[in-house]
This record gives C-alpha cells, structure tokens and sequence, in this order.
C-alpha cells in the first residue's frame, strides 16, 4: 500500500545567558557534578524564581527570526511530573499563553522549496542529567533550570531529507543570531520526532511514534527512515500501530520501545503562582527586530547579487555565520571582478582541509594569512602553478606552517610556460606513445588528453597544460 509519511519536530534550545532562567547559578558546561545549583534551582520550600531578562531578550529574538508572532501577554505554567532529574517534580515551562505562535522556515529539497510552519516558541527551564551506571543511577542537576526554548513544528514534512533540512535550516538561523552554541554533545541542542503514516490521500493522521535519544541531525534522519519502514511494513501485515515513545539505538540502528501512551500525559498545568503574568510591549519587539543581524537566506540572497553567485554556492557559504564572515573577506580581498575561482577554493580544497582538521573553514591558521590564499589561488589562475600544484601546496602549508609563496620558491614549483622549453619534452611524448598518435589521427581527438598527462609526468608537473595541449595539436598536426 502507499502511504504518505507526516513528521512533526520538536526542538529544545539551550539559551548561552550566564546564569540561570530562575536564580544567579552559572550556566558554564563541564564543571563538578552539582556544583553549579542554589535553593532556587532545587526547589527548596521558600525559595523564590527571579525571571532572567537576557532569556527573554534571546527568546523573542529567536522567535522573531522565526517569523513567529510574539503574544502580546504570556506567562509561565507549572507543568507537573515526577522524575529524579526534576528537583521540584515540575518544570516551569508555557502551556495556554505562550511567548509566540505562527511562524515558518523555508527549505529547500531536491531543488523544491518548502514552507514549514512553526505552531509556537515557548520559554520553559531545562531538567538535570542523569548519568546510568551499572548498579546505580546518579543525576547532576547543574542543568536544572538553564533558560530553554522549546520550538515546535507543524507536523509539515512528508520525509527525513525535510526533516534534515529544517534542522539544519533551523540551527543556522539560531547559531547567526548568536543565543545558542547549538552543541548537540553538550545537550544545548535536543531534537524529538514526532512521525505516523496514512494511506495516501486521507486526511487523518495516523497513529504516532515519539523518537528520542537522537544526538545529531545525521540520526535523526536514520532514526526517522526506520521508523518509517516499521511502521508501513506493520500496516502493510494489518498490525495496529501503538501510540509509543521510542528510543533511537545508534549501535543497532534501530528504535525500540521505552514507554507506551495511549494517552496523552496529564501534567496537570497551572499558572505558576510565583511569577507573574507580563505584556510584552509592541516598544520591546521592535527593539529586539532591530537588532537581528542578517539572517542565511538574506545572506545567500546578497552574495548572489553582490558577487555574482549561484545559489548553490551561496548556500553553501552562509550555512556558518562566521564561516560566511571568513569568504565574505576573502571575495573582497580577490582582486578579479569573477570570485568564482576562490568561491570554488572555499568549498572544494579550503573545506577539504579544514574539515580533516576538524575545524571550520573560519578557523583554519593560514600561514601568512588571507593574502597568501589568494596569492596562491591567482597564480594557480594565471597559470603560474597548475591547479594540482597549488592545492598540495595548500595542503603542506597548512601542515608545516610555512607560506605558500615560501614553499612554491623553496620547491621551485613556478609552471612551466614557455613553449621553447616544452617543446623537447611534447616531441618526448610524442615520439613514446605512438598508439595514442595514431588514435587521435584516427579521429579520437579526446585521446590527446593522455598526452598532456604524459608530458606533466615528464615535466614533473611544472608544464603548463594548457600551453602542452596547444603544442600537441600542432606537432600532432604536422607529424
């Protein structure tokens, strides 16, 4: 049977304010278990939430980015559950007047554009960390009550590739807006899935699955293409499908069940007592609007039009912010009014290299610096170095610390143009493979090719194709 996949994501973020949503704690990851807490953050009787200002400066600015709607009045619920990791056994979070409400994120997929709705992006606190060991359970609660978003998807995406890619989109936009490290190892950055299937064509949504315990876009989506298999080959044998939370295993690749829920839990929500409701004035939005930087897509949009751009390589340059920052001076600095040759340096061997560094391209230690980049990439475009030799270069400059300009002279790695000197060398290669002579007398012209590789390797690399190719049609010519 045919089915139609309908995925819903919800995404927890931590906001990087210094201290705490509710207390002064710090929030700085990696210190002594329990080290970072208060009687606030512990729910200790008598103690009194202060509501932090920077989270709700962050909430609204991501909010906003979002193309949400901010609520004009909101407040914090008090959302009741009982579990180790939650001191006070509820979590302040939103529940019927939540910060804001309709937005969307573009993306893009096999060259398709698509709208996904946003139903809202509510302010809550985060729980502890529980740490399992063989014989016992221990929890940290220097997490507890860290500033949270949680944002919500329509449940818009009809495969993982869209799930993947709004979540990229997603963690873009938050990581340009500079509230979040988006650290999926940390756990600043938490993702569930929400996905049911339907016969294709009907209305109502099927029974869903609830995904968890993925820690990285990369196993969202393999978490999601499993679930989708099980589940139709389940409707395709006439088996119900259980309403479940499922826990993603990245060993075997597969979900299993952690919990079943027929119904949807009750937390027994009510306004938390301790912190008042609060307008939000129109004054304070635009305020915060004004400060939101340009965004990816503003970005890409800007790249294509100032440096004559695709959109394919002005998407990939805008996924970091401050990888974007890192070309956006390079393209400036190329003395060509085409950037095309340092735009195709950035994706292809810069990112090469930095990515078998396991760093960003931004962060990368260029010997000499952004200067002798583009040094190296002109001379490879006037014909200098080949492209082959400036590459290497790139990469044993990167490694040994020394220049490029350094390395072409201590090496003397300077190309070859000079047609008297090539000559010799062309008449070598020639003379050595009669067969790939004969073949292009013959017709098959794309056989030069082969010569040109063999004088390079004659030449130790230092010819200049382009120059050996024109000196081989015309020796091949009179021969």
């Amino acid at each position: 049977m045919d089915y139609e996949v309908v995925i819903g994501l919800e995404v927890h973020l931590q906001l990087k304010t210094k201290t705490k949503a509710f207390c002064g704690c710090s929030t700085e990851f990696g210190k002594g278990p329990n080290s970072q807490v208060c009687p606030v953050c512990l729910g200790f009787p008598g103690s009194l939430p202060v509501f932090n200002k920077t989270a709700l400066d962050y909430a609204i600015k991501v909010a906003l980015a979002l193309n949400c709607k901010i609520q004009e009045y909101t407040k914090f619920d008090r959302k009741n559950y009982f579990y180790p990791d939650l001191p006070k056994a509820f979590q302040i979070s939103q529940y019927d007047l939540p910060l804001s409400r309709g937005g969307f994120i573009d993306i893009e997929v096999n060259a398709a554009a698509k709208r996904i709705g946003i139903t809202r992006v509510h302010m809550e606190e985060d729980a502890g960390k529980l740490i399992h060991q063989e014989n016992s359970s221990l929890v940290d609660y220097n997490r507890t009550g860290i500033p949270l978003l949680e944002i919500v998807s329509e449940p818009d995406m009809r495969s993982s590739e869209e799930a993947y890619e709004y979540l990229m989109s997603l963690k873009s936009i938050i990581e340009y807006l500079d509230v979040s490290d988006c650290d999926m190892e940390k756990g600043s950055l938490r993702c569930d899935a929400n996905i049911s299937l339907r016969e294709s064509g009907a209305k109502e949504f099927g029974t869903k699955a609830e995904l968890k315990n993925m820690n990285s876009f990369k196993a969202v989506k393999d978490a999601l293409n499993f679930e989708i298999t099980r589940q139709a080959q389940a409707l395709d044998n006439a088996e119900r499908i259980i309403q479940e939370t499922r826990l993603w295993d990245e060993r075997s690749q597969q979900t299993f069940t952690m919990r079943t829920k027929e119904e949807a839990q009750d937390y027994r929500y009510f306004p938390e007592p301790d912190l008042p409701p609060f307008i939000i004035s129109g004054i304070k939005v635009e305020e915060i609007r004004g400060d939101i930087c340009e965004l990816p897509h503003e970005k890409m949009l800007r790249f294509m039009k100032e440096f004559g751009l695709s959109e394919y390589d002005a998407n990939i340059l805008v996924a970091s912010k401050k990888d974007a920052e890192f070309a956006e001076e390079l393209m400036r600095l190329y003395p060509d009014g085409n950037k095309k040759p340092i735009v195709n340096w950035l994706i292809g061997p810069v990112a090469a290299v930095a990515s078998s560094n396991s760093v960003c391209i931004h962060q990368l230690v260029i010997p000499g610096g952004k200067g002798e980049l583009i040094k190296l990439v002109k001379s490879a475009e006037d014909g200098k170095i080949s492209n082959l030799t400036a590459k290497s270069v790139f990469n044993k400059s990167i490694s040994c610390g020394a220049t490029s300009s350094d390395i072409i002279e201590r090496e003397n790695l300077s190309q070859v143009s000079d047609a008297d000197s090539l000559i010799p060398i062309v008449d070598e290669a020639i003379k050595d493979n009669p067969k790939f002579v004969n073949d292009y007398k013959a017709g098959k012209t794309n056989v030069i090719m082969a010569l040109v590789g063999q004088v390079m390797k004659k030449s130790g690399g230092k010819a200049n194709p382009n120059v050996v190719q024109e000196l081989l049609k015309r020796r091949l010519k009179n021969a």
